[in-house]
């Protein structure tokens, strides 16, 4: 799958699973088993998930695919610097 394809499909998920989530605030979504428990088990977190996938992806990624000494470096750097002083 090309990237474009993914983001979009990715972003359609998003924007589709949030019309529950809206229906459940403003509506009387709440107030059916049923939709609730879809809304609040699925469509919730899927609409997380993807939200996040979409901002942090290249980082995520970049992260998962760093060799282990750039893992231990960046580490350190945010233990307070290189050589560990603060």
């Amino acid at each position: 799958m090309k990237g474009w394809r993914e983001r979009d499909t990715i972003r359609l998920l998003h924007l589709v699973l949030s019309i529950p989530i809206l229906g459940f605030l403003y509506g009387p979504v709440e107030h059916i088993p049923q939709a609730a428990w879809f809304t609040r088990w699925i469509a919730f977190p899927v609409v997380l998930l993807s939200g996040f996938w979409l901002w942090l992806k290249p980082k995520i990624l970049a992260r998962l695919h760093a060799k282990p000494a750039s893992r231990i470096l960046w580490r350190a750097e945010a233990e307070g610097g290189a050589h560990g002083t603060k």
